[in-house]
């Protein structure tokens, strides 16, 4: 009997500069009070797939809308980088 060994070291998802500019351009057209405010898209390894969220300048802004900017971005961001999970 052979055991395989499990190799927990996850591969990341490179983000394009490029798709990630127009992502949070075009979610900035929606919600224009978070223009500037984040920096990226990222895409954490967990256990199963990517945690995907923004990086902000500072502290993240509360309420409702920034989570739909932070969700239009990374919808954005899939959409133009053709990633379907």
């Amino acid at each position: 009997m052979t055991s395989a060994k499990y190799d927990g070291r996850m591969q990341s998802i490179e983000i394009d500069p490029e798709l990630n500019r127009l992502a949070l351009a075009e979610a900035a057209l929606q919600y224009p009070e978070f223009a500037g405010q984040a920096v990226r898209v990222v895409a954490r390894p967990i256990f199963k797939g990517f945690a995907w969220q923004l990086e902000w300048k500072g502290a993240p802004p509360p309420g409702q809308s920034a989570w739909e900017f932070q969700n239009t971005a990374i919808r954005t961001y899939k959409r133009l980088a053709g990633i379907t999970e």
